[in-house]
C-alpha cells in the first residue's frame, strides 16, 4: 500500500515538475524580451543617483501593472549602448568626458546625469542589446570601484564628490555621506563601505524584483494551468488507476486471477469486440503521466503501435472550454496553481527526496 501511494506522490511531482520548468521558461522569456530585470536595475539607479524623472515622478514602478506596462513600454531608463571601453581619464560628474557622455544637456536642466556617469565606468561588462544597456547586475565590488574612480576625477576627493552630489540634490549624497563619515576618512574603508551598502541594497532590491515578479509568474502558471486543463484531482484519481491496472497485469502475467475482472472491465469498456492485448499494450505504453496534455486545448496523439503515420494534432476547444466551464473541475485546476506556485526547484528537490537521489546528484 506504502508503494501505491509514494508512486501517487512521484508522478505528481513529475507532472508539476515539467509544468513549473513551462512556467519558469516562460517567464525567462517574457523577462529577457522585455529586458525588464535590466530597466529594473536601472530604474533603481536612476531614483538612487539622480532622483525622479523629469515629470516628479519615481523610476522604480510602485503599482503591478506598472510592471507590465510602464516599465516594458514607456520610457526606457536605461543608457544608451555605446561599444567604446570605459575612457581613461575620469570626467567629473555633470562635466562632459572624452566621449562626450555627459547627460544635461539631453536632461534640459542643471543637474548632472550621475547615471550615465556610472555607465561610463561600467562599459567593459556590458554588451549591445537594441540599442541600450544589457547590464541586468552590477557586482557590489565594481560599483565601488566606479565610484572610487568619479572620486579621483574630483580635486578635493571625496568631499569634493560629496559637495557636487548635495548641490546637485542627489539622493546618493545622504547614503555616501554617512559612509564616509564611518569611514573616518579613510579611503579604503569608504571604498569597503560603499561596496557593502551597495551589497544591501541589491539584496533589497532582488527583494522589491521578486515581489513583482512572483505576479508574473502566477499569471503564467494561471494560463498554463487553464491551456492545459491540468486537474490535479483527476490526474492523481488517473495516477491511482493506472497503477491499479498494471499491477493487475502483472498479477496475471504471474499466474493469478485476481486481476483479470478489472482487466476485463477495462479493455472490453468500448464494446465487447474489443480485442484485451491490444488494450494492454496501448495502456502499458501510455501511462497516466502522456495524459496530462489530453485535455488542453490543442492536443497530440501517437499513432497507434504496429501502425505508420505522423502523430495527430487535434483542435480539441469544445472540450477543453466544457472542461473550465464545469465547477468540479475548479478545486483541480486552484491545487493546480498552488503547486506550480512553488516553483521547479521545489519540486526537483521534493523528487529527489521520493526517489533517493543522493550523492552526486544531491551535492
Amino acid at each position: 500500500m506504502i508503494s501505491v501511494y509514494l508512486d501517487l506522490a512521484i508522478g505528481l511531482a513529475v507532472a508539476f515538475l515539467l509544468l513549473s520548468l513551462l512556467v519558469s521558461g516562460l517567464n525567462e522569456g517574457v523577462v529577457r524580451l522585455l529586458a525588464i530585470r535590466s530597466k529594473f536595475l536601472w530604474a533603481y539607479l536612476r531614483d538612487t543617483l539622480d532622483g525622479p524623472s523629469p515629470d516628479g515622478k519615481s523610476w522604480i514602478p510602485k503599482r503591478i501593472r506598472d510592471v507590465f506596462f510602464k516599465l516594458p513600454f514607456a520610457e526606457d531608463p536605461r543608457p544608451e549602448h555605446t561599444p567604446e571601453p570605459a575612457p581613461a581619464v575620469v570626467s567629473a560628474p555633470g562635466v562632459p568626458g572624452p566621449s562626450g557622455d555627459s547627460g544635461d544637456e539631453a536632461r534640459g536642466d542643471a543637474r548632472p546625469d550621475l547615471t550615465l556617469n556610472l555607465y561610463e565606468r561600467l562599459r567593459e561588462i556590458d554588451h549591445p542589446k537594441r540599442g541600450r544597456t544589457a547590464i541586468s547586475t552590477i557586482p557590489p565590488p565594481r560599483f565601488a570601484f566606479a565610484v572610487m574612480e568619479l572620486v579621483s576625477a574630483e580635486p578635493k576627493g571625496v568631499p569634493g564628490l560629496l559637495d557636487r552630489l548635495n548641490a546637485a540634490g542627489s539622493p546618493l549624497y545622504g547614503h555616501l555621506s554617512g559612509v564616509w563619515k564611518s569611514a573616518a576618512n579613510d579611503l579604503e574603508r569608504f571604498r569597503k563601505g560603499t561596496e557593502e551598502w551597495f551589497d544591501g541594497e541589491m539584496q533589497r532590491l532582488t527583494l522589491l524584483y521578486r515581489r513583482y515578479v512572483r505576479w508574473v509568474v502566477a499569471s503564467i502558471g494561471l494560463l498554463v494551468v487553464l491551456l492545459f486543463s491540468m486537474d490535479a484531482l483527476e490526474y492523481g484519481k488517473a495516477l491511482l488507476r493506472d497503477n491499479a491496472f498494471r499491477a493487475g497485469v502483472s498479477s496475471i502475467a504471474g499466474g493469478g486471477a485476481e486481476g483479470l475482472a478489472a482487466l476485463k472491465d477495462r479493455c472490453t469498456a468500448t464494446g465487447a469486440s474489443a480485442e484485451p492485448y491490444a488494450c494492454v499494450t496501448e495502456t502499458l505504453s501510455s501511462p497516466a503521466l502522456t495524459q496530462i496534455f489530453e485535455h488542453s486545448v490543442v492536443s497530440i496523439r501517437m499513432p497507434p503501435d504496429g501502425t505508420e503515420g505522423s502523430p495527430a494534432v487535434t483542435w480539441n476547444f469544445s472540450g477543453w472550454a466544457s472542461r473550465l466551464i464545469t465547477p468540479g473541475h475548479w478545486p483541480g485546476f486552484l491545487i493546480s496553481l498552488a503547486a506550480l506556485l512553488f516553483g521547479a526547484p521545489f519540486w526537483w528537490d521534493a523528487l529527489r527526496r521520493m526517489t533517493g537521489m543522493r550523492g552526486r546528484f544531491g551535492k
